[in-house]
């Protein structure tokens, strides 16, 4: 009897430790990368959505530094450098900002290439906080 229950616990034991098949594994693989596949293109438009964010953002700082420039001013600002505004510069910033103003009226502009092609994503703001997205880079592929 001892001998039988041996034997039972050893062919279940050898059973257990075999593991997975190559084939087994490789449908696996298969599986993941048709969901990846069919994934990417919609996770593409989520992270390029994500980056307008920061033109936003930072047009908004400008519209409120704007404000602030006319409240103590009587006049909107015309160059950046007269505001006390600090927006992401160098090599980590994906748009370029240029602001024009007047006595009157203000348009500040964000301009970046999010996907390295001939088209330039394009935010405006103006004084009555209109926030505008004129040239749309992730629609113009």
């Amino acid at each position: 009897m001892i001998d039988g229950v041996t034997f039972y616990m050893r062919s279940t034991a050898s059973r257990l430790s075999r593991g997975f098949s190559l084939l087994e594994v490789m449908i696996v693989v298969v599986i993941i990368g048709i969901l990846a596949t069919l994934a990417y293109p919609s996770l593409e438009g989520y992270l390029q959505r994500s980056k307008q964010t920061e033109a936003k953002v930072s047009l908004s700082a400008i519209y409120t530094a704007q404000k602030i420039y006319f409240a103590t001013n009587q006049t909107y600002a015309d160059s950046l450098s007269k505001l006390d505004v600090e927006l992401e510069s160098g090599e980590s910033a994906r748009y370029n900002f240029t602001i024009s103003g007047d006595s009157s009226s203000f348009t500040a502009t964000a301009r970046g290439n999010l996907d390295d092609d001939a088209a330039l994503d394009t935010w405006t703001i103006d004084q009555n906080k209109n926030l505008q997205n004129t040239v749309n880079d992730i629609s113009s592929e």
